[in-house]
C-alpha cells in the first residue's frame, strides 16, 4: 500500500498490468477501503467549504488583481468515484449541489448508485461511464470537481488535469488528490520475518507504479508537479494541503480486514520482486487464523497522510 494507493492496480479506470480484474471481488474491497478513509476525506470536504466560501485577492494572475468571489456549489463532478463513498460525502457537504459520480467501471458505477439509494441521496447523485479525461464533454460544467487518485493512470497527466478544468464553471474549483505518504500500518519488526518488510513494499509498489506509468498510451515524461499543471491550466488561488488519518491500534475488525486484502493484494501484484522470506512472512500475515496475521495481532495500525492541490477557474 503506498501513497498511488496501491497494490490495487486498476481501481479506477482501467488495469495496466494485463490482468483480468473481476470487479464484482474488487467492488466491496475498493468500498471498505474508501469508508476506511472516510474521516480524511471528511477534512478534506471542510476545507473544500472553506475555500469555496471565501471571498478574497486573487493571486495577482487576474486582471486588475480581481477578487475571487464565494461560490454556491450547485453541480460536483466526482472524476474516477470508484463505488462512490466519497460522492455520496460529497453530496452531504454540498446540500445543495447535484453531484456526478463519473468511472470507466459501471460495475463501480452501481455500487455507487445502490449506495447513494441507501443513504438517501439517489435524487441527487447520478452517474457517467467514461474513460478519464475523455468522454467527459457531455457532462458539462461544474462548480467543484474532484478527482481523488485517478490521474496517475492517465499518460499524459498534464492534459488531463487541462481537460478538468476546462469543465468548470467560473470561479469553480477543481481539487486533485495525487501524493502524500505511504501508509504505514506494520511494525518495523513483525517478530517473525526479516525486519522492514513495509519499506521493501513500497519499494515493489514504486518499481511497479513506475513500469504502469510508463506502459499507459501517451505516457509522457514530465515532472510531477499538480500545482503547476493546475496553473499552465489557467486556474488561479493556488492551495495545497495534506491531511492526516491516523487509526491507531487496536484496529478495528474491518480495518484488519483491509489490510489483510491489501496485502493479498501485493502478493498477487508484486511477488516477482520480492524475496522467498518476504513472501512467506506475508503468508502469516494474510492468514487469518495466525496469530501473527493482521486480523488478529495487537499492534497493527494505519497512519496516511493525503495531498490536495486545489485551483480556481477564473470569473468572468
Amino acid at each position: 500500500m503506498s501513497s498511488h494507493d496501491r497494490p490495487a492496480p486498476g481501481q479506477h479506470a482501467s488495469d495496466h498490468s494485463g490482468a483480468t480484474l473481476d470487479w464484482e471481488v474488487l467492488g466491496p474491497y475498493l468500498e471498505r477501503g474508501a469508508e476506511i478513509q472516510a474521516p480524511l476525506h471528511e477534512q478534506v470536504a471542510a476545507w473544500l467549504r472553506e475555500l469555496l466560501s471565501t471571498t478574497g485577492p486573487d493571486d495577482g494572475s487576474a486582471a486588475g488583481g480581481a477578487p475571487t468571489r464565494a461560490v454556491t456549489v450547485r453541480r460536483v463532478l466526482d472524476v474516477g468515484s470508484g463505488p462512490g463513498v466519497v460522492s455520496c460525502l460529497l453530496a452531504r457537504a454540498f446540500p445543495d449541489a447535484e453531484v456526478c459520480a463519473v468511472d470507466a467501471t459501471e460495475a463501480l458505477l452501481a455500487r455507487a448508485r445502490a449506495r447513494a439509494e441507501r443513504l438517501g441521496l439517489a435524487d441527487r447523485i447520478h452517474t457517467h461511464c467514461a474513460e478519464v479525461p475523455h468522454g467527459l464533454d457531455p457532462l458539462g460544467g461544474a462548480d467543484l470537481i474532484w478527482s481523488s487518485k485517478a490521474l496517475h493512470h492517465v499518460g499524459d497527466q498534464r492534459a488531463a488535469v487541462a481537460a478538468l478544468a476546462g469543465h468548470l464553471r467560473p470561479g469553480g474549483l477543481l481539487a486533485i488528490a495525487e501524493g502524500g505518504l505511504a501508509p504505514r500500518f506494520l511494525p518495523r519488526d513483525l517478530g517473525i520475518g526479516r525486519p522492514g518488510l513495509q519499506a521493501r513494499l513500497d519499494a515493489a509498489a514504486e518499481d511497479w507504479f513506475t513500469e504502469m506509468r510508463a506502459a499507459l498510451p501517451d505516457a509522457t515524461d514530465t515532472l510531477e508537479d499538480w500545482p503547476a499543471f493546475l496553473a499552465n491550466a489557467g486556474l488561479r488561488t493556488p492551495s495545497t494541503r495534506s491531511f492526516l488519518l491516523d487509526l491507531p491500534a487496536p484496529l478495528p475488525d474491518d480495518a484488519r480486514r483491509q489490510l489483510q486484502a491489501t496485502l493479498g493484494r501485493a502478493v498477487e501484484s508484486y511477488s516477482d520482486r520480492l524475496d522467498p522470506d518476504d513472501l512467506s512472512t506475508l503468508t502469516r500475515l494474510t492468514d487469518p487464523y495466525d496469530p501473527a496475521g493482521v486480523t488478529r495481532r495487537p499492534d497493527v495500525f494505519l497512519l496516511s497522510a493525503q495531498t490536495v492541490h486545489t485551483a480556481r477557474a477564473p470569473e468572468q
